[in-house]
This record gives C-alpha cells, sequence and structure tokens, in this order.
C-alpha cells in the first residue's frame, strides 16, 4: 500500500520532478535569501544556470554553521508574516539552529509523516501512541500532524512518565508506538516491573529516531514488544523526522527523493562519490517554502542503496547511519557537542582542562553520559565534603547547558590519558 503516487513513478519522471522543483527552488533562494546570493555571485552561479539535476553540483554546500551565523532568520526565504510555526534545536555555540515552516511546508511535511505511517503499516484505523517530545524538538509535532494527516488516532502523551505510558497503552488501545528506540527499550522494562502482559497490549509497530541504534537494538525491541520496529530518519534543519523512512522490509530507509535531493559526497573533497559508496550525506531541499537549503552538509555517513526495494517504492534507499564526521553526540534524541561540556569545565576554578565524555547505555536502554572531569593537586587533596559540591556544581551547569541528565565524576591529576594529536574526549561505549 502506498500513500502517495510519486512514491513509485519510474526515475525518468522522478528526474524531471526534481529538476522542476529544483529550479524553481534555486531562484526562489536567490532572488528572496541574501545569504544564498552573496554566495552565488560569490561562485559565479546565477539561477539560469542550473537547467536541472545533473548541475547540483555546481551549486556551493550550507552548513550548520551557515545557520548559526545567520541566527534567527536570516536564512528564511518569507516574511514572517507568511510563517505558521518554528522550530529549533541546540547548537554548538548557544545559538539554537531556527527553522521556520509555511502552511504549506506544514502540509508537506504531515504527509510525508503520513507515509512512513503507511510504511510501518498504519493505516486511519490506528492509534498512535506519540512520545517524541513536543515543544521546539520536531519530532512530538511533526508525528502528530502527519498522523492526523492520514486520519489515525494521535495520542499525544509526549515523554517520561513511563508507568503513565504503558497504563496508558492498556486503556486506550494503542497500536503503533513512535518514540526514541532507546525509550522504547525503557518502556518495554517498565511494562515487565508492573507485570503487564504483552497481551494486554495492542501494539503492532513501532516508528523509532532521533537517535542511532543497531539491528541488535531493533531485535531487542521487536522481541520485547512484538511489533515490527522502523527506523525514520530526519533533521530539523532539512524538515523534521520524514526525510526518509524504512518499510516493513527493514532494508534500507526510502528518501523523499520529491522533496529532498540526496548526495553522498567525499567529506574531504566535497566532491560526489559512486553511487553506493559510503560519505556523507548531503540534502537539498527542492519543495519547503519557508527555508530551502541548498545542498545541506548532514555530517551523517551513510551510503545509498543501489538495488530496487521489494515493496515496490522506485525511491532510492540509504543505509541507516554509520557514524558521523564531526564530534556531535545523540543522547536520548538531544543533539550533544563536547564543546558545550567544555565550555562549562572551563569555566569552574580548581579543575584542569583534561576531561572525558563516557557515553553508555543502561540495561533498560536509554543512553547514559559520565562526565569525567580532573581536579588540581590542591582541590584534589581537600576534603570529600567540598569535592561532592564540586561535582554537583558542575552536574548542574552541565544539564543547564544541554538540558538532559548527567553524571560528574572528578577524577585525580593526571589521570586522563593525554594525546599529542587530537585529544579522545569521548568514549562511546554504546553498541550502535
Amino acid at each position: 500500500m502506498f500513500y502517495h503516487k510519486e512514491e513509485s513513478i519510474s526515475r525518468e519522471e522522478l528526474n524531471r520532478l526534481q529538476s522542476e522543483r529544483l529550479i524553481k527552488t534555486v531562484k526562489h533562494v536567490y532572488d528572496n535569501v541574501p545569504f544564498y546570493k552573496k554566495k552565488f555571485d560569490s561562485a559565479g552561479i546565477k539561477p539560469s544556470d542550473i537547467k536541472g539535476v545533473e548541475d547540483l553540483a555546481k551549486l556551493p554546500f550550507t552548513t550548520k554553521g551557515d545557520l548559526r551565523d545567520n541566527y534567527p532568520y536570516g536564512l528564511f526565504a518569507v516574511p514572517m508574516k507568511d510563517l505558521v510555526r518554528i522550530h529549533a534545536s541546540s547548537g554548538t555555540t548557544g545559538k539554537m539552529t531556527v527553522v521556520g515552516y509555511t502552511q504549506t511546508d506544514i502540509s508537506t511535511w504531515s504527509e510525508l509523516i503520513a507515509r512512513c505511517i503507511v510504511m510501518a503499516g498504519g493505516t486511519k484505523d490506528d492509534i498512535i501512541h506519540n512520545a517524541y517530545g513536543y515543544g521546539l524538538f520536531t519530532g512530538g509535532l511533526g508525528v502528530h500532524y502527519g498522523a492526523e494527516k492520514l486520519g489515525a488516532t494521535v495520542i499525544p502523551v509526549s515523554g517520561g512518565n513511563s508507568q503513565r505510558q504503558i497504563k496508558i497503552m492498556q486503556d486506550f488501545g494503542s497500536t503503533i508506538l513512535t518514540c526514541t528506540p532507546s525509550y522504547a527499550l525503557n518502556l518495554a522494562e517498565t511494562r515487565k516491573e508492573m507485570g503487564v502482559d504483552l497481551k494486554d497490549i495492542k501494539l503492532k509497530a513501532g516508528i523509532f529516531g532521533a537517535e542511532p541504534w543497531s539491528e541488535n537494538m531493533r531485535r531487542d525491541i521487536e522481541k520485547l514488544w512484538g511489533i515490527d520496529a522502523i527506523d525514520i530518519y530526519g533533521l530539523s534543519e532539512i524538515m523534521g523526522p520524514g526525510v526518509a523512512c524504512e518499510c516493513l522490509e527493514k532494508k534500507g530507509l526510502h528518501v523523499f527523493e520529491d522533496h529532498f535531493i540526496p548526495e553522498i559526497i567525499n567529506p574531504e573533497t566535497g566532491r560526489q562519490v559512486p553511487h553506493g559508496q559510503k560519505g556523507e550525506l548531503v540534502f537539498t531541499t527542492i519543495t519547503k517554502e519557508g527555508i530551502p537549503l541548498i545542498r545541506y552538509r548532514t555530517r551523517d555517513i551513510t551510503r545509498m542503496i543501489p538495488e530496487k526495494c521489494k515493496c515496490g517504492r522506485t525511491s532510492t534507499r540509504m543505509e541507516r547511519l554509520s557514524g558521523r564526521t564531526d564530534d556531535m553526540l545523540i543522547i536520548r534524541g538531544v543533539n550533544v557537542f563536547p564543546s558545550e561540556i567544555e565550555m562549562v569545565i572551563m569555566s569552574v576554578e580548581g579543575v584542569e582542562p583534561h576531561y572525558q565524555i563516557v557515553v553508555d547505555r543502561a540495561e533498560h536502554g536509554l543512553d547514559t553520559m559520565e562526565v569525567q572531569v580532573e581536579v588540581n593537586e590542591k582541590l584534589f587533596s581537600d576534603e570529600i565534603k567540598v569535592l561532592e559540591n564540586l561535582e554537583k556544581k558542575i552536574q548542574k551547569e552541565i544539564e543547564s547547558v544541554l538540558g538532559i541528565g548527567v553524571s560528574v565524576k572528578l577524577v585525580e591529576p593526571k589521570s586522563i590519558a593525554r594525546s599529542e594529536g587530537k585529544a579522545k574526549r569521548i568514549v562511546d561505549k554504546r553498541k550502535l
């Protein structure tokens, strides 16, 4: 079952559609976004030089830094009066990455999420238990509007209060769970602790994203819940969740190419790599009005799968992410940059500029993060009460910056390994 006819059009038809929309988008940003006009002019590019998708590589890249440098509204392509919603995500400098949506953008986004739900086996008869966070984060409202677009019933339960979530699943008859994969594991643990039998839960599928997860984790979730666990991909800069999604074949995520043109580039050279080869994922939006982005570098590492999918959809598929080209971590769906943690540590008197971030996944499925911080000789010899208070102070300040819970451990001087090259700031013990 397909939600939209464009999911199964021929490659020739798709190329024609992409070319038409790319040409229109390039002119739109050139005429309405001073940043792009300046960038195109500097590169010697005029909108008339772009005749179709084959000319995509002529266009300059856009980066997250460009969004931060133009904070908050500098990359918007329409007046504020034409926007109906703002979303934002955290960045490395304290400035958020801000995106805006017109009514048409919201409608497009809703359609894409509706497609994702159908790809997971959903219909208008389903009850969507939406445990993604609501607010500036795109997950909650993105899924919410998509479920309503499909005609399904959505329960806007958001995150947290796990026992209540299980009770709602039982009483309300939830059939599709949407949340981060780690929270799906946490909920499964809660269900067991509450003594709730699987036969009392009607879930048949889950759509999970916002953080990296492995095939092993998928198997665990499917076994614990007795469902199909489907991977969804997105990022707020491009749209939010719903840029790509798995079908029930679970062999790669279908990219919605009628709205986003994907490329894979060599992150060092910026050149496109042969189809099927791994590299950095780049997207160009071709239907967005509020904040269209040209060749946006996601920093995510993947490859495009050349083979056709058995489901019948003709869009290209991307392999599940294998890493990133920068040092960003995704912890419980939140973007975390070591530089944000470093900023806090460097402002605290008595600690050394040596630290390590240890990320792990607890037995209940949620990601954990411990920040190990060296203290100087004088402070280390101080009484335990002083060290405990310092730990609490650093923890509170880091949590205030990141918006998620962390633990802090003060360690003795020179106990964190030194490096002659780049310091190893992150130890990621998760089996992703």
